[in-house]
């Protein structure tokens, strides 16, 4: 075996809508090889892009997709889902009071004990240590007021803020289709 061979495990594909935007930038839409190649064969997607990488059936030899789009567009929803992930994601992971970028957890700003729901409105990102101070205070209580109002944020507010943290490894064929836009303060 030649030791410069690709491991299939080690080639994913790059995910593009119909209309050849990624279906979502943070996480990147990537698929594993299986699935890519699940997909061509059940005609589901158009390869755009490929690696050297071949696998093999006892009856046919295949170039692994690197690159895929969808034959159907798939609309996207205009609001994501509450998730910590997302919450983190609209907040640019970092603190709504002091900025700090590591520890992250999320804060209600008015706390569950006094009724504060667990919604777009009222919650932020925190810092373990900014939460632990402002515990089951009212923002007024303690002088601690998010940078951001909290809010909904539209899917495309999200693509934006993910732009902003490109993945540590993106594959030379994925470059056409990504956008990590640099202008945007993190």
């Amino acid at each position: 075996m030649n030791a410069h061979v690709t491991i299939p495990d080690k080639c994913p594909a790059l995910v593009l809508n119909a209309d050849f935007r990624p279906l979502s930038y943070y996480p990147l839409s990537l698929w594993s090889w299986q699935d890519t190649v699940k997909a061509v064969f059940l005609d589901r997607v158009n390869i755009v892009s490929e690696y050297e990488q071949v696998v093999r059936s006892p009856s046919c030899e295949f170039r692994l997709p690197s690159v895929v789009s969808l034959k159907t567009y798939v609309r996207p929803a205009l609001y994501p889902a509450f998730t910590r992930f997302n919450v983190f994601l609209r907040d640019r992971f970092s603190c709504q009071y002091c900025g700090d970028k590591s520890d992250l957890t999320f804060d209600h700003l008015i706390p569950r004990s006094r009724g504060g729901l667990t919604r777009w409105d009222n919650v932020v990102t925190a810092c373990a240590p900014c939460n632990l101070r402002k515990g089951g205070h009212m923002p007024r209580d303690v002088g601690m007021f998010p940078a951001l109002e909290p809010y909904r944020p539209t899917v495309f507010e999200l693509h934006r803020n993910g732009r902003l943290f490109p993945p540590n490894y993106l594959h030379e064929s994925w470059l056409d289709y990504l956008y990590w836009d640099t202008e945007l303060d993190p």
